[in-house]
Formats: structure tokens, sequence, C-alpha cells
């Protein structure tokens, strides 16, 4: 390990604590023997606390799927033959059954085509070079944000042409590649269309919201509608820092690159007619493609509609949006690949699934051992019981509103810095906060939302990011004696506006206008019970009735064989959307019910249930 930092006499605070940050990152094992280690660790763990008994009580209604009939959480200890057993048989099929792994390998397939095809680049390349020169940076950070829907495109194509066109403009060429690289990486988890990160983080979500749940999802889409204004939010942002901040203060370059080869200096070149051709071509594929999906969308009844409820959420398409994103970027890559002659026939295609393939050798290393991290965590209650005690220690201190997570995003943030993969990070941390927040009854979108806030805005500014030394490489052609520190003090703006405004706008967004972070994604957790769809409806029928201090009957009809009067008091109007404040369940013909009472801290209401 690296030997701790020295202090330099005209060091500031913040040099000092970043180079802290930095010598704290370096001296983590890699991410995959991270895991490894975490995944002991728990085994470990669980014998000891086994050995003490150690349990909490579980907030869960009697009668709750998963419930122990002496309503306690206890620790299960995997430090005996029972738990070894247990590891043994189900080692593979932890594996190959973690949520994201299927999810992230299909989409990749669909990716892979489109990058080798080159109509990804193209299409950055087009929306720079074609940008009026007023207008550059406000499109390189526009094009930033969305070229991580391919991964590391942006990264290795956006970033060193944004230097390339900002010194052939006569600007610093430092100024372009900051505002690409806050566009890509600053502004990973914003864009118009679901990339790569999503079906991976939602995995992970659904995964650490079942410790609660254990019928729970969460959709790919689930922060959809966020990360929609969300770009333009960053693209506003990110323009502005580099236009007011970052490039008044690198001054006017005078130096001279070093090492631009000829690939350098073809980036720089127009689009060629065949290349336009083919983003012709693929446009027009696109507005079928959108067409098509309409048809099968839009109208009442359609094939992917909701065939149950006859809605969009939860419905196949919503559900099933990877397979939308595979068809997708499979198509416009052979589109634009046969057009430009970079795929000639099926071997070519299937060469590019390869090649996707072939990058993900690292990742699969590394969900191999998340995935025994998660399900030993699950096994043994340790995420239960560390979820119930933090939601308790969180109500006992009076923390339980939603300025919550304006903390949680900032420890998130925080986290980044030293573990700068988001799907590594999210692992680790979404077993222990997700089942945390549920409790006090916010839903796992919300809280996934939340976390991408976080985990982007910081990304800029640690080198535990997994291109940081790709872009330090960059930096060096333009500024031979630049370190680690130039790039971190040239994108700390960046970082700090981001979360700062990117946490305002979302508290605002999700809890002051009240809109969903994604289609059919709930701002509030609804614990999962026969007849969801019923009670949701019948709740936000009464919400649409009720006035403060007002005690409502509710009829509520169940299995044949008779009724349920329910006495709901609510507190204050509109709380009766918090629908993990009031659970009611139905048991059999004789439609017994039971009306549970609040989370403690949300809503005084009464609990009463009557048979009629």
């Amino acid at each position: 390990m690296d030997p701790k930092p020295s202090v330099k006499p005209n060091e500031t605070r913040i040099t000092r604590f970043l180079h802290v940050v930095e010598w704290l990152g370096n001296a983590l094992p890699h991410p995959v023997s991270l895991f490894a280690l975490f995944a002991a660790g728990v085994v470990v763990l669980s014998g000891i606390l086994g050995f003490f008994d150690v349990a909490v009580i579980d907030p869960r209604p009697e009668g709750a799927k998963g419930r122990a009939d002496n309503g306690l959480i206890e620790v299960v200890s995997l430090m005996n033959a029972e738990g070894l057993r247990l590891i043994v048989l189900n080692l593979v099929r932890n594996f190959v059954e973690f949520a994201p792994l299927g999810t992230v390998l299909v989409a990749l397939l669909g990716v892979g085509v489109a990058e080798r095809s080159g109509w990804l680049t193209a299409v950055i390349r087009g929306m720079v070079l074609q940008a009026p020169p007023s207008l550059v940076t406000v499109i390189i950070v526009f094009a930033g944000v969305l070229s991580n829907t391919a991964s590391e495109m942006g990264y290795v194509v956006l970033v060193p042409l944004a230097a390339v066109v900002f010194y052939s403009l006569g600007r610093h060429p430092l100024a372009g590649l900051a505002a690409a690289f806050a566009g890509v990486s600053g502004g990973y988890s914003a864009n118009l269309l679901i990339g790569t990160v999503d079906p991976l983080l939602s995995g992970i979500t659904t995964e650490a919201a079942r410790l609660i749940d254990p019928g729970y999802e969460v959709d790919v889409s689930a922060n959809w509608y966020f990360m929609i204004a969300s770009t333009f939010l960053i693209t506003t942002v990110g323009s502005f820092i580099s236009l007011k901040i970052v490039e008044p203060s690198l001054g006017t370059y005078d130096g001279t690159p070093e090492g631009l080869d000829d690939e350098d200096e073809h980036r720089l070149d127009p689009l060629t007619a065949q290349e336009k051709k083919g983003l012709w071509r693929t446009l027009w594929a696109t507005l079928l493609f959108a067409g098509l999906l309409v048809i099968l969308v839009v109208p009442e009844g359609a094939i992917l509609r909701n065939q149950e409820t006859g809605a969009v959420a939860g419905s196949p398409f919503l559900r099933g949006i990877v397979a939308v994103i595979f068809v997708y970027f499979l198509m416009v890559g052979i589109v634009y690949g046969s057009t430009v002659g970079t795929i000639r026939n099926d071997r070519d295609v299937i060469n590019a699934m390869a090649h996707a393939m072939s990058t993900l050798g690292l990742y699969i290393a590394l969900v191999f051992f998340a995935a025994q991290f998660v399900k030993f965590f699950g096994w043994t209650n340790l995420g239960s019981i560390t979820a119930v005690t933090g939601a308790n220690f969180l109500q006992s201190i009076g923390m339980t509103g939603p300025a919550l997570f304006f903390l949680f995003i900032l420890v998130c943030a925080f986290i980044n810095l030293m573990l700068g993969s988001a799907s590594a990070q999210w692992a680790v941390t979404a077993p222990i906060f997700v089942p945390m927040l549920m409790l006090l009854g916010y839903a796992p979108e919300v809280i996934q939302a939340a976390y991408r806030i976080g985990d982007s805005s910081t990304n800029i500014i640690t080198p535990m990011m997994s291109y940081f030394g790709l872009i330090m490489a960059f930096v060096a052609r333009y500024l031979p004696k630049a370190g680690v520190g130039t790039l971190i003090a040239m994108m700390l703006p960046y970082s700090v506006a981001f979360l700062v405004l990117w946490s305002i706008f979302f508290f605002v967004w999700t809890f002051v206008i009240g809109m969903p972070v994604g289609p059919a994604s709930p701002t509030y957790y609804t614990p999962h019970i026969k007849d969801r769809a019923r009670v949701r409806r019948l709740v936000d029928g009464v919400d649409a009735r009720a006035e403060p201090f007002e005690t409502r009957r509710v009829v509520i009809e169940t299995e044949p064989g008779g009724e349920m009067l329910a006495e709901l008091a609510f507190e204050a109007y509109g709380e009766i959307r918090h629908a993990a404040l009031v659970l009611i369940e139905f048991e059999g013909e004789d439609a017994r019910g039971r009306v549970n009472g609040p989370v403690p801290g949300k809503l005084d209401a009464r609990e009463s249930a009557d048979r009629r």
C-alpha cells in the first residue's frame, strides 16, 4: 500500500482532502476482491451474531409473507453445517439468477452491433461538428450526456473529439475536454434514452427490495422520466459552468499538442456522403420502429399493454424494455453498417456481438462475487436487521421526511469517491439503504433515482473512476505537466454544481411537484398485498375526496362471502398517498380484514376492522 500522503506547506485544505481521498481509494483492493471479502465477511459475521442470538422486532404485520411466528427477525448463521450446504447448493444459482446479469448481457448485444457499425460514432460527430460555434459547448455537454447510452463511447470518442474541436476553434482544448467529461461522466445517469446502466441498477435494486418484499420488481424504465428531465438540467448547468467558470480560469492556450495521431486528425473530418446516407436511413428506421411501438402499446387492448388492467403500467412493454433496447440498437446498427459497408453479412453482426461480450469479462467476474454477497446478506437477515435498526434510529431522531434524501445523496457521493464503479457501489450499498428507506415508506424506484445523483456527481473528481486514467492521458496531450490535481481542480466546479442543483431538482420534482420518477414508478412504498391494484384505486379515490382530520368509512369488496368495513383516519389531506402507512389484507372467503397502523411519525391512524 502506498504511504499516506504528507502535508505540503502550500496545500489548501481541499487539496489535502482530495489527496487523502485518492490515498484511501488506492488502499482499497480490486472491486472483485472487495466483493469476495464482503461475502466471506458476511458468513463470519453471521456466525458471531448468531451465536449471541441477535434479533430485532419485525415491523411487518402478522401473517405477512416471510414474517416469523415469534415476530422477530433473527440472524441466521452460515457458519454451520446447514449454512455450508446452503452455500454449496446455491453458488451457481445465485450467479445465474442475479437480476442485472441477463439484462445487461442482452442490452449490450444490440448496443455492440450499433457501436461496431460506426453508427454511434457518426451520431456524436454529426452532433458536434455541425453545431454553430456559439453553441458548441452546449452541444458537447448534451452529446456527452446522450453518449452514456453506449457505455464507454463517450469517454473514447467524444472527450478527445471535444478537445480537438476547441483547439481548432482557437479555444482552450481542456475547456472542451472538461465540458465533454462533465456531460459523459458527471451526467452519467441522465439520458433521453434508456441505457446499459438502467438494467444494471434496476436489477440490483430489485434484489435489495426483495429483502423486505419478496415479490417486488423494479422496472428498467423506473427512473426514465426523471432522467429525461435531468438531461436538460445537466446540459444547462454544465454549459454555464464551462462558459462562466472553467474556460475563463484556463485562459488562452499557447502550447502545442503532443502525441496527436492520424486518428485524432480524422476526428474533425466532416461526415462523408455515405455516412450521412446511413444516418438518414437509420432515422427513417427509427421512425418506423417508433410507429410500430405506438401500434403495439397505445391503443386500448394493444398487444404490449397490461392484459389484466389494460394500462401501460406493469405492461410487457415496460417490463420487457430490455428486449426493445436490444432490437432497436441491433436494427440501427445493421441499417447503418449495411449502408456504409461496415456490416456486410451475418458474420459481421455476430462478430460485433462477440466483441461486445468480450469486453464484459471483468464485469462477469465482479457479478459472480456481488451475487454471492447479496444473497448471503439476505439469507443471514443481516440486511433486514440493518435496515430495521437504521430505520428505527432515523425515526427516533425524527429524520423520516423527504429531506432525508439530501443526506442519502451526500453519503452516496462520498462513497463514490473511493468506489468509483456504479454497479460495485450500488451492489454494496443497496442491500442496506433500499430496505432501510422502504421501511420509512419510500419506494425503491425513488431511492435508486437519488442514488444515481450522488454516484454521477462525483465521478469526475475521483481517480477511482475506471476511465480517469484515460482522461488524464488526453489532458497530458495538451498540458504535459498536468497531474491528477489539475484534472480534479478543473472538474470540481461541475461536481459541486451538479451535486447541489441536481439534489434540489430531485427534491422539487419528487416531493414538491409530486411527479413520478418513471413510468408507473411510485414515490412511496406500497407493501405487497393481495389485490394491490384494487386497494391502490381505493386509496387514490379516498384521497381525492378527503379533508383534513376527516374520518371516512370505506367499503371494500373481497372474496365471495362478504365485505369489510374499515375506518381510516387521515391526519391531513394528501397523507393517504403514503400507501405504506395503511395495509389492508383479505383472507379467504370469510373476508376477515385488518388495517395496520402507519409507519411511526408519518400518520396517526386508528386501527379498526369490522365485518358487515
